[in-house]
């Protein structure tokens, strides 16, 4: 069966993306990540104020306080969610309330809570642990379904989506929150999906055509599934730009760290994905024929969809 030739472009993607990950490992090293307040300890705040009140007069009216480390976000006209790098102790809730009564006399504290610095500490590190054992949950699982040299394809590609999420974040200097790690962690899962699916064909064929050459054999496993990855991440990109645009501030970090992962976790499981396996040598006899290969060789010849 004739088959697009893909392997230029594959080859000029996976350039793309080596670049694109010195460039967020650089970004990361260098610049590092602007933690919020989850991880750096601080206190939060959820006001009533008049319905006219401007998100720039409470700032003014409470930058003396935290540091001058105060974000605040308007939840709807007149309710402000407040979060500064103070605690909210005795002496600076007292100092918090006369500030905002100054400015209103009828605002109301509906919610306030204090995260320490050593908590924060903890849930960074906790976070770290986290994504660390779900990558090695991911890495035996690859292991276990796929001989290594396309597993390796696999998993850099699913290192190659975090690496780049995280960079994103480092270069432009958005918060980095537990809501970005949970989307982090998305974006695992989401990836996997997809590099799975195109993983899963490549094996099929190998076993459907043991005299293709490796590189027939990834440009059809990409045609065959490319259908199926457009629909998918299309969807979900519509989604989460959603999201991004009418979800506020509270939610663009996740958001954007998702659009990326979607787009990027697309792009790696067509390049290095494939890539890799190429040059470490995966080969039709990496796989034996077994019972089942007349209807893997069945399946085969039928696109996916």
């Amino acid at each position: 069966m004739k088959t697009l030739n893909l392997t230029r472009l594959r080859h000029l993607m996976s350039l793309i993306s080596i670049v694109a990950l010195l460039l967020s490992v650089l970004a990361i090293s260098t610049r590092g990540f602007n933690l919020g307040l989850d991880f750096t300890g601080g206190a939060f705040a959820e006001v009533a104020m008049a319905t006219d009140t401007r998100i720039d007069q409470v700032e003014i009216a409470l930058a003396h306080l935290g540091d001058g480390s105060i974000s605040v976000v308007a939840t709807e006209p007149g309710r402000f969610l407040i979060r500064m790098g103070a605690t909210l102790d005795t002496q600076t809730l007292a100092d918090f309330n006369q500030s905002l009564l100054q400015l209103d006399p009828t605002m109301q504290v509906l919610d306030r809570d204090s995260v320490s610095p050593q908590v924060g500490q903890e849930l960074f590190e906790q976070g770290g642990l986290a994504l660390l054992i779900a990558m090695l949950c991911i890495l035996g699982y690859l292991s276990l379904r796929f001989e290594w040299r396309l597993a390796a394809g696999a998993l850099f590609a699913l290192v190659h989506d975090v690496v780049l999420v995280l960079g994103v974040f480092a270069l432009t200097g958005m918060e980095f929150n537990l809501t970005v790690l949970a989307a982090v962690l998305a974006v695992l899962g989401y990836s996997l999906n997809d590099s799975i699916i195109i993983a899963d064909r490549i094996r099929e064929l190998l076993i459907a055509r043991p005299k293709s050459r490796l590189t027939e054999v990834n440009d059809a496993a990409i045609v065959q599934t490319f259908s199926r990855t457009m629909v998918t991440s299309g969807t979900t990109l519509i989604t989460v730009g959603a999201l991004w645009l009418l979800g506020g501030a509270p939610l663009e970090g996740f958001a954007v760290a998702m659009f990326v992962g979607i787009v990027t976790g697309t792009f790696s499981s067509v390049s290095v994905g494939t890539v890799l396996p190429e040059l470490l040598g995966l080969s039709p006899a990496h796989y034996r024929k077994t019972p089942d290969s007349e209807l893997l060789a069945e399946n085969a010849s039928q696109p996916r969809r």
